[in-house]
């Protein structure tokens, strides 16, 4: 996973960013529509979930940023936004909070509503 400051300006990002509490905000206004999945290493659901992720950022390249938080690495941003159960997604528009999904969800659940922000 690359961190937020590794990305070239002129290439895509096509796989999910490591997020954390120190560049969270910086992160979810970095484009239109930002997804940031939260997860931790020890969570099954998370790692069921975690290929459809990585589907998704090569799908949506150019055009959807997404990312990574850790939740026990990262626990003020999970508390700021009240994650209480994990896989956790979050979806920001122009750096605004406009939906979350809590649990498992397929790839094609989340790409519908995905969809629907673009």
């Amino acid at each position: 996973m690359e961190g937020v400051g590794m990305r070239q300006a002129s290439k895509p990002v096509d796989k999910p960013l490591e997020v954390t509490d120190a560049n969270f905000d910086d992160f979810v206004r970095r484009a239109g529509l930002v997804v940031v999945d939260c997860w931790a290493e020890w969570c099954m659901p998370c790692k069921l979930m975690a290929p459809a992720i990585d589907e998704l950022a090569r799908r949506f390249g150019g055009r959807v940023l997404f990312g990574k938080l850790n939740v026990d690495y990262n626990p003020a941003t999970a508390a700021r936004f009240s994650i209480e159960a994990i896989p956790t997604i979050l979806i920001f528009k122009e750096g605004r909070l406009v939906d979350r999904l809590v649990g498992l969800r397929t790839l094609h659940e989340l790409e519908e509503v995905i969809k629907a922000y673009l």
